[in-house]
């Protein structure tokens, strides 16, 4: 199981406010906070179809280049626990087709102060959490 969390996402925009679940992908670097979303949460937050703010960026991938929408600035996103909550930060949203879960990127994993313990066990903390906090995975959410 991978790391993911809880947010509470907010469209700067439309207002609307989504809770789901994140995964916590390391493994794309961004020079900005963003959110990568799937179409069908794109349409509940009101980013579907793109606003006049979006632009298309393409991006190299194992599979080669993909095309994606980038919403600048579009969401506050927060990190909902039972015990706290951390955030809000302001990102950029990444609209994909492709895609069915929605997925934190590096820059904004480390400003919502994620800490990944183990990656396979979906061990994770906050990086002020007492070292004796271990919180646990979500279990995955499909946006179809």
């Amino acid at each position: 199981m991978a790391v993911r969390v809880r947010l509470r996402i907010r469209c700067s925009g439309s207002g609307k406010v989504v809770d789901t679940v994140a995964l916590v992908n390391s493994g794309y670097e961004t020079e900005r906070p963003e959110l990568m979303i799937p179409i069908a949460l794109a349409r509940e937050l009101g980013l579907w179809p793109p606003p006049p703010t979006a632009t298309i960026i393409e991006l190299g991938t194992a599979g080669g280049p993909v095309r994606k929408y980038l919403v600048p600035n579009a969401l506050e996103v927060e990190v909902i626990e039972s015990d706290r909550t951390v955030g809000p930060v302001r990102c950029d949203a990444v609209i994909f087709h492709i895609e069915e879960e929605v997925l934190i990127k590096d820059k904004l994993g480390e400003e919502l102060r994620i800490v990944i313990l183990g990656l396979a066990s979906g061990r994770w903390r906050f990086e002020d959490d007492s070292p004796s906090i271990v919180r646990k995975s979500y279990p995955p959410q499909y946006w179809r």
